[in-house]
């Protein structure tokens, strides 16, 4: 039986730098983010990124996040997988949970979600989750 969480995010820190540029092409960068999580979901999570930032200002960007807390009554950590778009000032990502990623009571977790974000001080994010 699938469970749909939601919970929202703060991000409270963000380091990001270019590993690659070229005149008149993609710049392409990589950020190390931690961020927070209230509601049904509850923790921490450290992110990395991969970007790459076209001459308008969009950007398209992947990330793996390991989250250490709890999910409903359950406890542990679990990798979440982004795919993403950045446009118009607001990141949009689909999330996937990494297939056997799952310790503690957060083994078997598997699900989906996503979010987007702007310029705020929380985000809602949801995922749709059961276990193995």
């Amino acid at each position: 039986m699938t469970t749909h969480a939601t919970a929202t995010f703060q991000v409270t820190s963000w380091d990001e730098k270019p590993y690659h540029e070229t005149e008149g092409g993609a710049k392409l960068t990589r950020a190390s983010i931690t961020k927070s999580f209230k509601g049904d979901i509850q923790g921490e999570g450290t992110l990395e990124y991969l970007m790459v930032y076209r001459d308008d200002g969009s950007a398209s960007f992947v990330g793996l996040e390991r989250i250490v807390g709890r999910v409903g009554e359950r406890s542990g950590s679990f990798v979440l997988q982004h795919v993403g778009t950045f446009e118009s000032g607001v990141a949009k990502a689909a999330l996937s949970v990494v297939p056997g990623s799952g310790t503690g009571d957060l083994r078997g977790l598997r699900g989906e979600g996503d979010f987007a974000a702007g310029h705020a001080e929380s985000y809602p994010f949801t995922l749709d989750y059961d276990f193995e």
